[in-house]
């Protein structure tokens, strides 16, 4: 089933609302000028594939989850709805959560300031 420019925006408010963001919010995780978005909603149109990319990428969705209307096939109910909690986060949550991840894996973690790793401790 194709989707038109309203789709398109009813998308972007649902995935919006969603994590509880304003169009402000959105922009500013986008990278995008608050104008962009207002004049996109004021006149019902649909965004450039380059704003809808960087939309996207805010959100921490692939353009192809974007347009899809059903959780993959392909995994489990309980890995669906851990994606789904995981597009609700913020950039930063998301980098808590893989630091969590990797220590709970006693990976090494690289340390993106100083340009080190932190090794795990040893049983």
């Amino acid at each position: 089933m194709g989707i038109n420019g309203m789709d398109i925006l009813d998308r972007i408010v649902e995935l919006r609302d969603e994590r509880g963001w304003s169009n402000y919010k959105l922009a500013k995780e986008a990278k995008l000028p608050q104008s962009t978005l207002t004049n996109m909603f004021k006149r019902d149109n649909s965004p450039t594939i380059t704003t809808l990319i960087s939309i996207c990428d805010a959100f921490g969705v692939t353009l192809m989850q974007f347009f899809s209307d059903t959780t993959n096939p392909f995994l489990t109910s309980e890995q669906n709805e851990l994606l789904a909690d995981w597009a609700q986060l913020s950039n930063s949550q998301k980098e808590k959560v893989m630091i969590y991840i990797n220590g709970l894996l006693q990976k090494e973690i690289p340390q993106k300031r100083q340009g080190q790793k932190i090794r795990p401790l040893q049983k």
